[in-house]
């Protein structure tokens, strides 16, 4: 092994065996990595098992940011092994693995992801039409309620958001970021004809957020599912809306049915006798529907708002012009913070700079799947390792599934400074 070349990297890894039971421990791993910019946790994980322990269990799939099957917490935070690259932590520092917060663990980094698809479940994630129709309906791709949902359409139920979250280890009965981002998309789509029931469900849910904030920072589809549950809360309080009974969740492998909402009234007409606990609960959505109109133009002014608006864009120092080789093509790391009103998320962009008798600065993800090319200088070529696609030196496809060229972005040079414009 020390004949490899590259760095020596140590990860500490937790294990945990069912049939030992107990708290688990953490191993530690020494691995030798020859590129940490195009080497992932996943690979890591994939090389110890064959190389070192064959008994570390883990879960993956596809391999390119889509199934969200390796949600884990790596180095403290919560995102997918296939998308984490070694170069995102320092040259000297361990690399601490463990399996996400608040599902039972099967297995070393392998959780029970039932609760969460519980919770999915029980706020009704399938679309119901209002209307039946003989031909698909057709939505324009800059009308309103499209671009209100926007991104919140990509979640891909990996679980990272729950793990994050406070409440979710408080509150057993909360449904949790992902399944109330769910819920929000089909709140927001005027052919669903579900709007009351699925109301029903998610609403006492959304008052349980204490807007930290977690789940929108470590999501790896970059979705603000508390933008999402915030809007869910706007939209009760522009429907008005009244006093309903709750829809009982379903039960653990039950599947969620459809019934009235509203509870029908006694025959005296005095209405259902008002337990303590029900009270409780109306009196706590009743303040929470009174903060909501209070500090509604707060956030709708400072988080809603810029939320749905297009951001400004960035400049960001990519490095000195003299740098940069020429005839060569150099894979940079911007480290930048995005915000959203009032939330500042820190963000790592691979890009990709080719320096031939001019500046080219490519986006480093593949338009077929956002998958992350890097550079060969033998082939001379972008390559997309996971689905076999091909970009020429100036980025046009060459061979493969992606549909069109490599991303351009902008860029200018300022006091001999490399800037690229970041959106």
């Amino acid at each position: 092994m020390s004949s490899e070349q590259g760095n020596k990297r140590q990860f500490s890894i937790y294990r945990y065996d069912p049939t030992q039971g107990g708290e688990g421990r953490f191993d530690r791993y020494e691995l030798h990595v020859a590129d940490e910019t195009r080497t992932t946790i996943l690979d890591v994980l994939i090389r110890l098992q064959k190389e070192q322990d064959p008994t570390l269990a883990f879960r993956y799939a596809c391999r390119v940011n889509m199934c969200g099957s390796c949600g884990m917490v790596i180095n403290g935070r919560e995102g997918l092994a296939c998308k984490t690259n070694v170069s995102d932590f320092a040259g000297k520092e361990p690399i601490t693995i463990r399996p996400l917060n608040h599902f039972p663990v099967v297995k070393d980094l392998v959780v029970d992801m039932g609760p969460f698809f519980h919770h999915y479940e029980a706020c009704l994630p399938f679309f119901d039409p209002k209307e039946a129709r003989t031909e698909p309906a057709l939505i324009r791709p800059d009308s309103r309620e499209r671009q209100a949902i926007g991104l919140a359409t990509e979640c891909i139920a990996c679980g990272c958001c729950v793990s994050s979250c406070t409440m979710a280890n408080y509150h057993q009965s909360y449904a949790g970021p992902a399944p109330l981002n769910r819920a929000f998309t089909l709140l927001m789509d005027s052919r669903d004809g579900l709007f009351e029931e699925r109301m029903d469900r998610v609403l006492a849910s959304c008052y349980t957020c204490r807007t930290e904030f977690n789940c929108t920072e470590v999501c790896p589809k970059e979705i603000s599912c508390t933008r999402a549950i915030k809007y869910i809360q706007r939209l009760a309080m522009q429907d008005r809306w009244r006093d309903r009974k709750p829809l009982p969740a379903p039960a653990a492998g039950e599947r969620a049915e459809i019934t009235s909402a509203t509870a029908a009234p006694a025959a005296n007409g005095s209405g259902p006798e008002i337990s303590r606990r029900r009270f409780l609960t109306g009196l706590t959505l009743g303040i929470g529907a009174a903060s909501t109109l209070l500090v509604g133009g707060v956030l709708s002014s400072a988080f809603v708002g810029p939320a749905l608006r297009s951001q400004p864009p960035q400049w960001i120092a990519a490095g000195r012009v003299d740098s940069f080789p020429m005839g060569e093509v150099s894979t940079v790391r911007l480290n930048y913070e995005e915000q959203s009103g009032f939330y500042h998320q820190p963000l790592v962009k691979p890009i990709l700079i080719s320096r031939q008798n001019e500046f080219v600065v490519f986006s480093s993800s593949c338009t077929h799947l956002g998958c992350t090319v890097h550079w060969n200088a033998q082939q001379n070529l972008f390559l997309c390792a996971c689905h076999g696609g091909a970009f020429s030196r100036d980025g046009a496809v060459k061979s493969g599934p992606p549909p069109r060229p490599l991303d351009r972005l902008e860029f200018r040079i300022d006091s001999g400074n490399l800037l690229v414009k970041m959106v």
